[in-house]
């Protein structure tokens, strides 16, 4: 660590050399700044550098490997384990960085790394396109896409990652550099599913697609009936074409117009259908979940930037996720999984979801460190909750959740779905052999280990 002197006389000239603001404790915003999405999380950096352009980027990478300052960057904050800050040492806070140029004749977007989801998919739909997002519009494009990726686009055009055409990475000693395929190809490699662990990505270049209708169907159903939910919805997404995606939920009634009043704060069954397509295909899909008792519906087109805002969570809300990637769905499991939902938390924003895979997933690049794409389902357990009171009963209902699922587990897990479950979980998230793989590019691009405010691969 630094001499105070020195560090004074630093953060003097950072702050003189950034285009943009820096935030030290004290200082007007900095509080304002420092705040995540996980309301859990409390932490209070030594410097906030709130980055305008790459070269600020450079600089505030070169300003805390002088003072041996740990970093963290933040994209869109929504790490469940609020990677995006860190106690005593400098946050290279991304959200001015924001462009997003499309290129329709070649069919790709240049994202800049502070870009959430809703950035993207406005920016894309002007022409009838789109790529693989998640599945909250305020998501941060770059943590996302180098995390791997799902979202309800990807049966039909894969992971964000396999779309991922080339990085803009400013690396542990300050110096900028291109990953793609032809240029930088083993880091190129490492970022698919490899995180922040090599560097801090400034710009993102994306494969796009023709998308120039969207559908759904989400259904509510009393929780009597949702073990009949869940295998209906199972047995059709295993039919039907790749442009089909959505997931099967426990939630609680939301306080909107289309879920009757005396449903609204109670335990109900959820089923979203999701197609990129015509309304008339999806409710081909659809018919034998239309077909079940249901308490209200919204089934019709709708564009995919507004479906990308159906599940946005409300700020300031206690988080804790989890996750496991499944061999199947048998009926046994879903008994589990159904009963599961009986002990969650209600009224919250909790959810207790399956997600499908399959499609494009599974038809992907399997070089790519991404040990999660062979699994058929995975099973999310959301927790989110306002009172601080409720965090025991929060957590221990996610950890109970995933403990159900591991008979059926095939190990594997995607990475942005848990928190911080160890390094076993971290070597889970991009397997073994990839991992080791991992490690070595790790001694090469990052050997003091820099970046750890991750997932983290160390270099050793």
């Amino acid at each position: 660590m630094a001499s105070l002197s020195k560090a004074g006389a630093a953060l003097a000239a950072l702050r003189e050399d950034l285009s943009g603001d820096v935030f030290a404790p004290g200082d007007l915003g900095y509080d304002e700044a420092r705040v995540v999405f996980n309301a859990m999380i409390d932490r209070r950096p030594a410097v906030i550098a709130q980055c305008v352009d790459e070269a600020d980027v450079v600089r505030s990478v070169r300003f805390a490997r002088d003072l041996d300052l740990n970093i963290a960057v933040r994209g869109g904050g929504h790490s469940v384990a609020g990677m995006a800050v860190n106690d005593g040492g400098l946050v290279i806070d991304l959200r001015h960085l924001r462009a997003v140029i499309v290129d329709p004749a070649a069919e790709a977007v240049r994202v800049a790394g502070g870009s959430t989801m809703s950035d993207l998919d406005h920016a894309t739909q002007v022409y009838g396109l789109a790529t693989t997002g998640g599945r909250a519009s305020t998501t941060g494009v770059g943590g996302f896409v180098l995390g791997g990726g799902t979202g309800w686009l990807d049966r039909c055009f894969g992971l964000a990652v396999d779309n991922l055409l080339a990085v803009e990475l400013v690396t542990a000693d300050g110096r900028q550099v291109h990953a793609s395929a032809d240029e930088n190809p083993e880091l190129f490699w490492a970022l698919h599913g490899g995180g922040g662990n090599f560097g801090v990505a400034t710009s993102l270049t994306l494969k796009l697609y023709e998308l120039p209708e969207f559908a759904i169907a989400f259904l509510l159903y009393l929780p009597e009936h949702g073990r009949e939910v869940v295998r209906t919805f199972r047995d059709l997404i295993a039919v039907a074409p790749n442009e089909a995606s959505g997931g099967v939920l426990y939630v609680t009634g939301p306080p909107e117009e289309f879920c009757p009043p005396h449903l609204q704060g109670t335990l109900l069954c959820g089923a979203l259908l999701t197609y990129a397509g015509s309304e008339a295909d999806m409710r081909e899909v659809a018919e034998p979940l239309l077909a079940l008792p249901h308490e209200a519906a919204t089934v019709g087109a709708m564009p995919y930037v507004d479906v990308q805002c159906m599940l946005d969570d409300p700020p300031g809300c206690r988080n804790y996720w989890s996750a496991e990637y499944l061999t199947g769905l048998p009926d046994d499991y879903v008994e589990v999984f159904c009963a599961g939902a009986e002990s969650m938390p209600v009224p919250s924003g909790t959810m207790h979801v399956l997600f499908p895979q399959g499609g494009a997933i599974a038809d992907g690049p399997h070089e790519f460190p991404v040990p999660y794409r062979d699994a058929p389902w995975v099973t999310h357990p959301f927790g989110l909750w306002e009172d601080p009171a409720d965090d025991e009963h929060g957590i221990q209902w996610v950890r109970d959740v995933r403990a159900g699922a591991r008979p059926w587990s095939t190990g594997a897990v995607y990475l942005n779905f848990i928190g911080a479950e160890g390094p076993e979980r971290v070597i889970a998230g991009v397997g073994a052999t990839n991992y080791r793989h991992m490690e070595e590019i790790k001694r090469k691009w990052d050997p003091d280990n820099v970046f750890r405010f991750n997932h983290n691969i160390r270099p050793e």
